[in-house]
């Protein structure tokens, strides 16, 4: 039986701790940012013979379970290689909620982080989900608590709410809209044009760059991811004049001065999509470098550098690797898979409210495919949306 180790060495790690902010007299509730500490595992290292045995029992599980792996593209590459070889998938949050719901997979084996695994058993509640570890967390998950987002929202009955794919059931179910990063900027623009008013959450920066691109009223949660805040303007200003033939890659939760260095700014799929479109060979890539895996099997030929994540004599937190996404491992899926330990459970209320803004979200999507890229007009089709109804 391969198993894995309770003896795991913690790590902590600062992270932003958005709290509501008792309003002075005749004022409106606003929030503060906190910084508070969170843990996750290191795993221990497996030998070339552990790994081969875990891999061959994962391959043999999976067909006796009728079981799918389905895993993240900051995940360890060799999941990434397996969940491929399997007839799984390997994708960003939207890809993989899509591929859950849709494959006929009884069993779903989610090697990510804890909302992804909740979201594939909001999706497909009849499966069984497991996770590797279901202490495998995110820091805007963790930054963003269901009671003190809730009171947000409370606070501000006018606004539409509208909530990142990385957050609990809870915050999903407390929501209007769900959305990931490639097709926020998209579902924003279309509220912005209804004349809506929005409270977004939880990552501040991906929010300020929507804000900025839309105009839309946003009103802002003022978490943060661990490893996309850590990325540093000043030393990528520096990194582009060493590598004046590089493309900067950039992901829109990184700080604003970050964004505005980039050549290419978006979700995970389009930046993996940049590095195969673009005519460049030389690309610096800010976002987690579990990337860099799939981006080298797109475009063998092409170099790939790590945009820095600490300033002169300072230490980085993450070093562009999300701690909680290095728990999932060989040895976790196999164990989840032998033993049926790491399982999601939901309760069936939460998550019938929890659907709700994320069937928005894929309605849209599909009808954005459908009716909008096409003519690449957005603002005369604004109506194509009404079937999706008023959130």
């Amino acid at each position: 039986m391969m198993t894995t180790t309770s003896s795991a060495v913690r790590k902590t790690f600062d992270i932003d701790f958005p709290a509501l902010a008792l309003p002075s007299s005749g004022a409106r509730m606003g929030l503060s940012c906190d910084v508070k500490q969170a843990w996750a595992k290191v795993p221990e290292p497996l030998g070339q013979q552990d790994r081969d045995a875990c891999r061959q029992l994962i391959v043999d599980l999976l067909e006796q379970q009728q079981a799918a792996l389905v895993a993240h593209y900051y995940v360890d590459a060799e999941l990434q290689d397996l969940a491929l070889q399997t007839g799984g998938c390997v994708g960003d949050s939207l890809e993989m909620a899509r591929f859950g719901s849709d494959h006929p997979a009884t069993t779903l084996v989610v090697a990510g982080v804890r909302f992804m695994g909740e979201t594939a058993k909001i999706l497909s509640p009849e499966k069984r989900v497991f996770m590797p570890d279901l202490d495998a967390n995110c820091s805007l998950d963790l930054g963003c608590p269901p009671d003190a987002f809730a009171a947000f929202c409370d606070a501000n009955p006018e606004r539409t709410v509208v909530v990142y794919a990385n957050t609990s059931a809870q915050v999903k179910a407390r929501a209007d809209w769900v959305v990931t990063s490639s097709i926020a900027l998209e579902i924003v623009t279309y509220l912005h044009q209804r004349g809506e008013k929005l409270l977004w959450g939880p990552d501040r920066h991906l929010g300020q760059y929507i804000q900025q691109q839309t105009g839309a009223d946003m009103l802002l949660w003022q978490g943060s991811c661990l490893v996309h805040n850590e990325f540093k303007a000043e030393e990528l200003a520096d990194l582009k004049k060493a590598n004046p033939q590089a493309r900067v890659l950039v992901h829109p939760e990184s700080p604003a001065a970050v964004v505005a260095l980039a050549d290419v700014v978006g979700s995970t799929s389009k930046l993996i999509q940049a590095v195969t479109e673009l005519p460049a060979t030389s690309f610096i890539v800010a976002t987690d470098q579990g990337i860099v895996h799939e981006m080298q099997k797109q475009a063998p030929n092409k170099t790939f550098i790590a945009a820095p994540t600490a300033g002169e004599s300072a230490t980085c937190k993450s070093c562009a690797f999300c701690p909680w996404m290095a728990m999932n491992g060989l040895a976790g899926v196999a164990n989840c898979l032998q033993t049926h330990s790491g399982e999601i459970m939901l309760d069936t209320a939460l998550g019938s409210r929890a659907l709700k803004p994320i069937k928005r979200m894929l309605d849209f999507a599909a009808a954005y495919k459908k009716n909008i890229r096409a003519s690449g007009d957005l603002s005369r089709d604004v109506h194509l949306f009404s079937q999706i109804g008023p959130a």
